[in-house]
């Protein structure tokens, strides 16, 4: 990477005061496996539920899948440099469970185990510390077969996989995420089904999420018996919801999609229970027999730390009769039990995702977290932004996504001084890569992706971020 050490664009920290975190405090960026692995059927790989769902006409923008994605799997060495020339001090990475346990069940694949412990490697020897994530998204077919979240059955699987992994990496990892945003996995894979396996049922949404959670708990006790000095956590993606005015029907939807979006995890992993109200806006959806004696106390098995990923704020505004809701949210809905709640803009610049740009919604964040749920250590494990990127003489010059790092890394540090106990920072992501349901047509990355040619190029974001974790803080200028 050239001159990591280069300036942010003009303007983007004039009259601040220069900010210092925490000695110790871990920097890093993330990934997920199938966004950049590519190798969709190389050694001993089997299909996920999202090889078949971007394989499905129509479900994915141009029809792309993750097939070459960003080659990873055959470019590990020189990615892991550029990391270090980014000076990250640690990568958060996932792990696919069909390249490790190919069909989902029985003996590990040592082909694909190989390949991580490779990454591991190559990222000890370069300083970096390996965090890894068990389970972003990518469920192996056959369990999808058999009936995918909403059946108990896979929260036991998730627990062998994990055992499977920890036998193989739990001497050079230290940091562990069980599941990577299980309300994506449950409400926009199984309600919406605009995410894999491509379901719409708001049951069995509901269900799937608390099998996520069960399969969490389960994880988390295979790790602690495989390697009890692992540190363990979760990562649960959150949003501020506020309503649309002061009036009590726009405060009771703000109250529905809190409960849909934040509590619904949150209460079951950290309190052991369910909200009372969450589940009497579900009556009509489930009557919660999924739920069996001793669950929620698996579900709460303690942990060691607690990822936020945090991208936007919810705006929300009690239904009205015969308005149509914006797209995005359009039956069959991610909500099950409030399909009709409005979810409204507020004109504040957006990203190319149509994300309202709201960094101030990351210290209500965290502080919500800590003070209402827990004292446990907090990482931001993901935050970031995608933006219509141009490369010009070689350079990406993405003054938007610097300026959205910038505001929210202060936001973060605003956090740490309001007593919140954040110990790190994930920028999503490494690089541009395989964003879901929108295929290559959104790019978060601070290094950027030549699909056809595999070159990488550092965004001025990457070296701006370089230079940020150089000084362990943000200079002023």
């Amino acid at each position: 990477m050239s001159n990591p050490a280069s300036p942010p664009a003009v303007g983007v920290l004039e009259d601040r005061p220069p900010l210092t975190f925490p000695p110790g405090f871990l920097w890093g960026a993330a990934t997920a496996a199938y966004q950049i692995e590519g190798a969709a059927a190389e050694g001993g790989r089997t299909p996920s539920i999202w090889d078949t769902f971007s394989h499905t006409p129509g479900r994915v923008v141009e029809g792309h899948t993750g097939d070459v994605a960003c080659d990873h799997y055959h470019r590990l060495g020189p990615d892991v440099a550029l990391m270090a020339e980014l000076g990250l001090k640690s990568y958060r990475f996932s792990v696919s469970w069909p390249r490790v346990q190919p069909g989902g069940s029985g003996p590990a694949n040592g082909e694909g185990l190989d390949f991580y412990r490779r990454l591991v490697d190559e990222l000890l020897g370069h300083g970096i510390e390996p965090w890894l994530t068990l389970y972003h998204w990518d469920l192996p077919q056959p369990l999808e077969d058999a009936g995918g979240w909403p059946a108990r059955d896979t929260a036991a699987r998730f627990a062998d996989y994990t055992t499977l992994v920890a036998d193989a990496l739990g001497d050079r990892v230290r940091y562990w995420t069980t599941l990577n945003e299980p309300w994506c996995s449950a409400f926009l894979g199984y309600g919406s089904g605009v995410h894999a396996p491509g379901r719409s049922d708001g049951a069995d949404a509901v269900r799937a999420g608390h099998h996520l959670m069960l399969g969490h708990g389960l994880a988390v006790q295979a790790l602690r018996a495989a390697r009890p000095t692992a540190e363990v956590g979760v990562t649960v993606n959150l949003y501020p919801v506020t309503p649309a005015s002061d009036a009590p029907a726009d405060a009771d939807a703000a109250r529905r999609i809190d409960a849909l979006a934040n509590r619904f995890f949150l209460d079951p992993l950290l309190r052991g229970s369910y909200p009372a109200d969450l589940m009497a806006d579900l009556a009509d959806v489930t009557d919660f027999g999924h739920v069996r004696d001793g669950d929620l106390a698996t579900i709460s098995t303690p942990l060691d730390l607690v990822g936020v990923n945090y991208y936007s704020r919810h705006v929300v505004a009690a239904p009205v009769p015969g308005a149509e809701p914006e797209p995005y949210w359009r039956a069959p809905s991610c909500w099950p039990g409030s399909e009709d709640v409005r979810f409204v803009t507020r004109g504040v610049p957006v990203t190319d995702m149509n994300w309202e740009i709201d960094a101030p919604g990351l210290v209500e964040t965290l502080r919500r977290v800590h003070e209402e749920y827990t004292k446990l250590p907090l990482y931001v494990t993901e935050n970031g932004s995608a933006f219509v990127d141009e490369v010009v003489d070689g350079r990406v010059d993405d003054v938007d996504r610097l300026a959205y790092f910038d505001a929210h890394l202060r936001a973060a540090h605003e956090a740490i001084e309001a007593g919140v106990p954040l110990r790190g920072y994930f920028a999503w992501s490494l690089m541009d890569n395989f964003e879901w349901a929108w295929g290559y047509t959104k790019r978060f990355g601070m290094i950027h992706v030549d699909y056809d040619s595999q070159a990488r190029i550092p965004k001025s974001s990457a070296r701006w971020y370089a230079e940020v974790i150089r000084r362990n803080g943000l200079a002023a200028q």
